[in-house]
């Protein structure tokens, strides 16, 4: 029989066992209520990852809020004066927009004065400006080419020459679709994220029928015929930089060879850094994320990559030094900090990741206009002992591995040798923003056009999205600078035509004036709003 004692034990070990479970339940319910609260700050909150610095900051409010790049401001005598107020306003014009005049008067009849009925006369004038958008319109554009013969030569020989007038090329020989056509179609769906199928009903409503089958061929036979030699052009120049960014998001690609409709493939987009005089924004589609397509893509490259923690970029060639990014670090306390109630935050473990981030950005924002090797010495008097500090907090954190936080430190412990690379070198930037900032108009179209029909219209998505975002980089039109392309290119080298590829890259000193997009002039009002009149 079981004694007093043995029952007492296993009554122990059942309240043991349920204060364990309770414990785990309690866990998991708190595990829950942090992603509940991080959903919901998603899905409701604001975007923005900004954070308050006064709140949030573990450093000396001076320190935090010195700018370096601010010079000592001067003090003056101000005379006495009074505020005028005007209305700051954001919208701007080009001056060389064209002006269309209407003048408004009276009837010869009318001008007849109501009191003497003498003449009257124009006096003075009152003046209202109208912005007129007129929609797009289509035109036939109908080439004549004229054919020569000589007369003398028809009735006194028997060999009559012919000499035709020179006529341009068209952009797809046989096709009816002038360059301009191509280019509004192209900087409408990879600028403007308006699929086809919305185009086609457009073109419906002006009375054109123009299926989205046609502006599809038209697209990729584009490309294929002359983009793509820039796209190739492009890359050999980008590889030649010694600092690059790289970064991937996913596509769906329905008839993918050896894949179903629902699997995943990859853009892959390589950018030029800061540092480069002309930027150079390249994406590449592959059916995987596999590494072996940044080392094919990188095959000539040299020099520092950043990148992300996707594992795949640390399995690249020796001559690729990967620079880690301290904005995926930064994210990772700041949605563990957003899983906090708000009366818990300021005091948190993730705030204070957070705000050791933001130093550090701080300090590059400091450091901004200084030449490389000037930053690459405060680099090494700030920021070094700033994140050995930082390390030195994560190795006494004592984290839980499953929460957010735990994640958050384990993701700076291994890739500490990642991040602080961008301390080797002056030009190194302290986070891959760079690349993600590019790669975001690719992901706006995609939530519009959801999916690429076969491989060939994904490589075409990815030449025209590289040369559309390089071209703006670089401050030119979009537009204007398809249409230059798909008007010069058939005509490569006559006389009147540019005659290399190297002219058609966005940063060539062989670009019109008119493939720049017009920078509007800084009106008065605006520039002087906060000052006296």
């Amino acid at each position: 029989m079981k004694t007093q004692a043995d029952l007492a034990e296993k009554l122990l070990e059942v309240i043991e066992e349920k204060d364990r479970r309770i414990a785990e339940l309690e866990q998991q319910l708190q595990w829950f209520m942090s992603q509940i609260r991080l959903a919901k700050h998603k899905q409701f909150g604001v975007s923005s990852e900004k954070t308050d610095c006064t709140q949030l900051s573990i450093f000396n409010e001076a320190e935090s809020n010195a700018d370096m790049t601010i010079p000592e401001p001067k003090i003056t005598e101000v005379k006495a004066h009074y505020r005028k107020r005007t209305r700051l306003t954001t919208d701007k014009l080009p001056e060389d927009l064209p002006v269309e005049i209407i003048e408004h008067e009276l009837p010869a009849e009318d001008c007849i004065c109501p009191e003497c009925s003498s003449k009257m006369h124009t006096m003075g004038k009152e003046t209202r400006e109208e912005l007129k958008i007129i929609p797009a319109k289509a035109v036939i554009t109908r080439h004549v080419q004229h054919v020569y013969a000589c007369r003398n030569c028809e009735e006194t020989s028997d060999h009559v020459p012919i000499v035709k007038a020179d006529m341009p090329e068209p952009v797809i020989k046989g096709g009816f679709a002038a360059p301009e056509t191509i280019a509004h179609i192209a900087v409408q769906k990879f600028v403007m994220a308006s699929p086809l199928y919305r185009q086609e009903q457009e073109w419906k409503q002006n009375g054109i029928l123009l299926s989205r089958q046609t502006m599809s061929n038209w697209l990729i036979k584009a490309s294929e015929t002359w983009l793509e030699p820039i796209y190739e052009e492009m890359k050999l120049k980008l590889c030649k930089h010694e600092v690059l960014h790289a970064d991937e998001t996913t596509l769906q690609v329905l008839k993918e060879p050896g894949k179903t409709a629902q699997s995943k493939s990859y853009m892959w987009l390589y950018r030029t850094s800061g540092e480069a005089k002309h930027q150079i924004v390249l994406y590449d589609y592959q059916p995987d994320r596999k590494h072996i397509h940044p080392e094919a893509f990188l095959k000539s490259f040299k020099g520092y990559l950043h990148a992300d923690g996707y594992n795949g970029y640390h399995k690249l060639p020796e001559n690729i030094i990967v620079v880690g990014c301290w904005s995926h670090l930064r994210r990772k306390f700041f949605d563990t900090l957003k899983t906090l109630p708000k009366d818990k935050q300021p005091d948190s473990n993730a705030a204070k990741g957070v705000a050791y981030c933001d130093r550090l950005f701080h300090f590059e924002k400091q450091f901004a206009l200084l030449p490389r090797e000037n930053r690459l010495k405060e680099r090494e008097r700030l920021s070094r002992p700033l994140i050995d500090e930082f390390y030195n907090w994560i190795e006494h954190l004592n984290a839980l591995p499953n929460t957010l936080l735990g994640k958050a430190a384990y993701y700076a412990q291994s890739q500490r040798k990642y991040l602080e690379r961008y301390l080797l070198d002056g030009r190194l930037e302290i986070s891959n923003n760079r690349a993600e900032r590019s790669i975001k108009p690719f992901v706006i179209g995609r939530k519009n056009w959801l999916f690429s029909n076969t491989p060939n219209g994904a490589r075409a998505s990815a030449i025209y999205y590289s040369l559309i975002v390089s071209a703006r980089e670089n401050g030119l039109n979009p537009f204007e600078y398809l249409a230059w392309i798909f008007t010069n290119a058939p005509n490569l080298g006559k006389p009147g035509y540019t005659s290399t590829i190297e002219d058609f890259l966005p940063g060539s000193a062989a670009l019109p004036q008119k493939v720049f997009t017009p920078k509007p002039k800084e009106t008065k009002s605006e520039k002087y709003a906060w000052e006296e009149d």
